[in-house]
């Protein structure tokens, strides 16, 4: 998905830099990629939320026994993980309105 992302926006820029007129039909896709994403970031919010705090559950259990602590330092990992790339989702989705709005405003 980051790559498609990635892709998606740098060929709206490149649209815009060569000042490509876009129909209506044209800014409704935008918008529609643009809820898939938001689609996307919601979820990936969800599972980071849940991974989280199972990572809090792991660390109190570690606090019990020194074995829990083991699947803590895993899960710790992965929300690590999920954040960076949630946070990409964040920003580039908030880019995507961006030049929506470009598009947007051209049209009229």
């Amino acid at each position: 998905m980051k790559k498609y992302l990635l892709e998606y926006i740098d060929s709206l820029e490149k649209d815009i830099k060569n000042n490509k007129k876009y129909s209506k039909e044209d800014i409704e896709l935008v918008k529609t990629k643009i809820m898939f994403f938001q689609h996307e970031r919601l979820i990936h919010l969800l599972v980071t939320l849940f991974y989280a705090l199972f990572t809090i559950i792991f660390l109190i259990l570690g606090m019990i026994s020194w074995i829990f602590i083991i699947i803590f330092v895993i899960l710790l990992c992965f929300v690590l993980c999920y954040i960076l790339y949630y946070f990409f989702l964040e920003n580039h989705v908030q880019y995507l309105y961006k030049l929506y709005d470009k598009l947007n405003s051209e049209h009229k």
